[in-house]
Parts: structure tokens; sequence; C-alpha cells
């Protein structure tokens, strides 16, 4: 008869249950990962996939026991680090957003707002239009196999240990905040420049013309000039997007 001892059966786990943990916490916060319409126990039986799947790639280092004193931290390094992934990649998408927002309150489109049941707050339509593009751009340009190496890479710049808190300081998530509102005016400012021209020449037909309503024939003109413009710039949203993401992906990879 085959038996096993308990810490056989720990040692057995233990390797699997980290990088498990880990890529758990990446697919309930990372956008399209963490959406609805991905059942959980697809989630957890990926996640157990990509786990085993990475052993090969995971440098060796100190092998934590589930039933050591510092599981407990490593549990919640795993869990920080996993959720860090995925708020960098939200960042990437917010970015996108805040451009459609921008955009939008230039073409006086954001009183087209609604509630959006995944961000818990209003977004206006053409935000969540430039949401949706940005959806298909991680999708479509592999960003799901960028998440899935920067998970693999963050266990050669942030391996398996309890101190979670050395892990969140070396990361300087606040740097990615701080690119957020640089890259989002970037996107959005070919479309303000053009509104802004729109919305001059208005200004100067209100003023040489003054019979004329001009909020009744602003508003059609702005509507058209800021759909033309999205039409003109979204093809090349992906560049800034890639380029968001590269980054995003390059603070776990120890670069």
């Amino acid at each position: 008869m085959i038996s096993f001892t308990e810490a056989q059966i720990a040692a057995w786990i233990s390797p699997i249950l980290w990088p498990f943990l880990r890529v758990l916490a990446v697919f309930t916060s990372a956008p399209v990962f963490s959406s609805r319409a991905f059942p959980m126990r697809a989630k957890i039986a990926l996640a157990m996939f990509v786990a085993v799947a990475c052993q090969a790639s995971i440098p060796a280092g100190v092998a934590y026991n589930v039933n050591s004193p510092e599981a407990l931290g490593v549990v919640v390094q795993q869990v920080v680090i996993g959720l860090a992934i995925g708020f960098a990649v939200r960042l990437v998408f917010a970015a996108v957003e805040l451009a459609g927002e921008v955009v939008g309150f230039q073409m006086g489109l954001n009183f087209a707002a609604f509630f959006d049941p995944s961000l818990n707050s209003q977004s206006s339509a053409v935000a969540r239009f430039f949401g949706q593009m940005a959806s298909l751009l991680f999708v479509v340009m592999n960003g799901h196999l960028m998440v899935l190496m920067a998970v693999t890479k963050s266990f050669e710049a942030f391996p398996v240990g309890p101190h979670f808190l050395d892990a969140l300081a070396s990361m300087q998530l606040y740097r990615l905040g701080t690119e957020l509102f640089a890259s989002a005016l970037w996107m959005a400012l070919p479309m303000v420049g053009m509104l802004m021209f729109a919305n001059l020449a208005l200004g100067i037909i209100s003023r040489v013309a003054p019979q004329i309503n001009i909020f009744a024939v602003g508003f059609p003109i702005t509507l058209v000039v800021g759909i033309v413009g999205i039409a003109m710039t979204l093809p090349m949203l992906d560049q800034p997007f890639v380029a968001l993401m590269s980054h995003a992906v390059d603070v776990f990879s120890g670069h």
C-alpha cells in the first residue's frame, strides 16, 4: 500500500501553490481577466494551469513550506504582487479612458453618461467607447500574453518570500500613476486641438453674424468634428497603448 506523509504532500504542493496564488490574484484584478463573463471556475482552472506551466521558468529559491511560520507572509506577498500587476494593467486602460473623457468633454457629450458597473462610477459614452477599444487592442495585440509574461518575470524580480512590503516599495507604482495623465493627454491632444479650432471658428462666426443661433449650430458641428477626429486618430491608438503596456510589464521584470 502506497502511503504519503504530510511533509511529502506539503513539499509537493508548495512549489505550485505560490505561483497559483499570484496568478489567481492577477486574474482577479486585471482587466478582461476579471470580467464577470469569465467564470470563476475557469479562472481557478486557468490559474492552476499557468502555475504548473511556468514551473520550469521560475528560478529556484528558498522553499517555503505551507506548514512553516512564514507561510502567511508568503501568501500575502503573492496576493499583493498579483493585485499590483492587475492594478498596473488597469492603469493602462484608465489612461485610454481618461483620454476618452477629455475628448467627450470637448465634444459636449459628457452629459451622455451612464453607470459603469465595472468601475462603479459614471462614465461618458466616449470614455466607454475608448475603453472597449482598449479591450479589443489588449486581446488583438497579445496583451494577455504580456500579462502572463509579467507574472513569470515577477518571480525573478520579486522572489517568493514573506517580505511583501519590500516588494511594494521596489515596484514604485506611483510612477505609473504620474504617466497616466501625460499619456492620456497625448492621446487626446490631436482631437482636442481639432475641437478647439472648431470652437474658435464658431466664436468668430458668432461675432460676425450675431443673428445665428450659435448654440443650435455649434453642437452638431463640434459633434461631427469630434467623430471625424476619433475616426482619424483611432488607428494610431495602438502605439501609445503598446508602449504603456510594455512599461507596465517592465515594472515587474526588474527593468
